[in-house]
């Protein structure tokens, strides 16, 4: 299981501006690893414990936020995104542009996407479990937190393994790739 984050393990503020560079380039460089789109707008980053503290890091220093109660409490949230035992979990970024409108439109056609989103490993099909709250009819949310409990870390690693959708709306696949494959199953052991 991921160790949850706690307050010790993030950088101060003023600490914090001294390491961003750096820090920032270390995220990309694993996000790169970890991010998978599938079809024309829609991809999955994976989260862990690194890709986490970087957005924990990033709220407190846009809003500023210094006390440790506040703190523990985006600590809190944000642990939700970790994958539990077993699981991997990622945001469903759905990355649509064009008038404001237009984009509520097409976003509404996606209603029941939490029903359509499989990880396929080996030839077997893992069904997303969606956070709920994410839509509502005539509404989705153009982000969606998604965990896939996967049995077999190994069948991950050696694969074939790859993301589907299958929404009548929007039906596309994308393979992993090896180097994604070999960071994921990282997280489930």
């Amino acid at each position: 299981m991921m160790q949850p984050l706690t307050a010790k393990d993030l950088w101060p503020l003023p600490v914090y501006e001294g390491v961003r560079d750096d820090f920032r380039k270390q995220v990309i460089d694993a996000k790169r690893d970890r991010r998978i789109s599938v079809g024309p707008y829609m991809s999955f980053l994976f989260e862990n414990r690194l890709t986490v503290k970087f957005q924990v890091q990033e709220i407190l220093r846009v809003e500023r936020i210094t006390d440790p109660a506040q703190v523990e409490e985006e600590v809190e949230g944000f642990n939700t995104m970790l994958p539990g035992p077993g699981e991997l979990s990622a945001t469903l970024m759905i990355e649509l542009s064009g008038p404001d409108a237009e984009v509520k439109e097409q976003l509404a056609r996606l209603y029941g996407l939490r029903d359509h989103l499989f990880l396929e490993i080996a030839g077997r099909r893992i069904k997303g479990e969606v956070e709920p709250g994410r839509e509502e009819p005539g509404k989705v949310s153009a982000v969606q937190y998604v965990r896939f409990k996967v049995p077999d870390a190994q069948a991950l690693l050696k694969g074939p393994a790859a993301l589907a959708i299958d929404h009548p709306a929007y039906s596309h696949r994308a393979e992993i790739p090896e180097a994604t494959r070999r960071s994921l199953a990282q997280d489930l052991t």
